[in-house]
């Protein structure tokens, strides 16, 4: 099971014919307007600027593990820090991201942590993710552009395409419900341990209130044609909880193993003032 930061939002253009159903009639908007929508479906963006951190707890179950349930907590904090953790048959597993570095931590056979670096890849997918509130919303001051694809049709419903370049270089496609204005999913193309392209389609469902804000209680994680999707089943949502800055700094004290090779990962003390 991947516990790949779940904030994912992306496609590359090329990705756009996945699905050729003939659309539904919807209203002629330009790229700008759906996005104030969907600003206004999601709360509102002032709304959404207020939101400094959010924590989300539930489960993941895993299209790779039979449907088994495993709970999750996952963390983020204004600009881009993000934490990840879930467990597994009573083993933890954490992924951090603190805004420049990641980092990945589990339990090993001996019972004894291991914490390891992001890989580059793992690296350019963290710092090209989307935050707390998704990658349209107040995209604009982000450096990032966006461009009408047209009108699809997705999970049933009538949808638009839009399609994201962020100032990182990477590329979404969004597609927002034509009626709701609420965000019905995201394609992002990254790369695999291998270095080939990937495309990663991730599915909202189940919107609720919190606080005024909608968030999707139901996200799936999986491949474009919707076969073998890991689901996350929201159960709490926490917003502007005061979260430690030490969930988000790599573990210092202990040693970390690292391909059979141990290695001091304290940091260096800071100089006297």
């Amino acid at each position: 099971m991947s516990t790949r930061p779940l904030t994912a939002w992306a496609v590359a253009a090329a990705a756009a014919t996945v699905l050729a159903a003939e659309p539904a009639a919807a209203p002629a908007l330009t790229a700008d307007q759906i996005v104030e929508r969907n600003a206004a479906a999601r709360g509102g963006l002032e709304a959404w600027r207020k939101v400094g951190s959010m924590a989300w707890s539930g489960r993941v179950e895993s299209a790779g593990r039979g449907g088994r349930k495993a709970p999750f907590l996952l963390e983020q904090v204004r600009p881009d820090r993000t934490r990840f953790e879930v467990t597994i048959d009573g083993q933890k597993s954490v992924r951090v991201f603190d805004g420049s570095e990641g980092w990945k931590m589990r339990t090993s056979a001996t019972g004894r942590p291991e914490v390891q670096p992001y890989t580059a890849a793992e690296l350019r997918f963290a710092r090209g993710a989307p935050m707390i509130e998704g990658p349209l919303m107040d995209h604009a001051a982000r450096g990032a552009t966006i461009a009408l694809a047209g009108v699809q049709e997705v999970e049933g419903r009538t949808a638009y395409a839009l399609d994201l370049r962020l100032a990182s270089g990477s590329a979404y496609r969004v597609w927002i419900d034509a009626e709701s204005f609420l965000e019905l999913r995201y394609d992002r193309e990254a790369l695999s341990a291998q270095g080939r392209p990937t495309l990663t389609s991730v599915f909202f469902a189940d919107y609720r209130a919190v606080q005024g804000l909608q968030v999707p209680f139901v996200i799936e994680t999986g491949t474009p044609d919707g076969t073998a999707r890991d689901r996350l089943v929201i159960e709490r949502v926490d917003v502007n909880p005061r979260l430690d800055d030490q969930a988000f700094a790599r573990p210092g004290p202990a040693a970390t193993h690292r391909r059979g090779v141990t290695v001091d990962a304290r940091s260096a003390p800071r100089p006297a003032p």
